[in-house]
C-alpha cells in the first residue's frame, strides 16, 4: 500500500448515514453475495462513483447532444 504524505489524501473527515432495516438488511445480502468484507471501502467507492458519473453528465458539452426534430414545411 501507497503512504500518502500528502494529507489531503488522509481520510479525516467523518460523515453518518443511517438505513432502515430493509435497507440495511439489502446491504447485508449484497455484501454477502458479492465478498464484499471492506463496507466501509464499498460504499465510499459506490457513493464517490454516482458523483463522477452526475459530474460526466452535466458536464458543458461544445454541442447539443440531444436529437435534432426536423420540421418539414410543406
Amino acid at each position: 500500500m501507497p503512504q500518502y504524505t500528502n494529507t489531503n489524501y488522509k481520510r479525516i473527515n467523518k460523515k453518518t448515514i443511517s438505513f432502515n432495516n430493509y435497507e440495511l438488511a439489502a446491504i447485508n445480502h449484497y455484501c454477502a453475495k458479492y465478498n464484499i468484507d471492506n463496507r466501509s471501502k464499498f460504499m465510499r467507492e459506490t457513493i464517490i462513483t454516482e458523483i463522477l458519473k452526475k459530474f460526466d453528465y452535466d458536464y458543458p458539452k461544445l454541442f447539443n447532444t440531444e436529437p435534432v426534430q426536423l420540421k418539414l414545411f410543406l
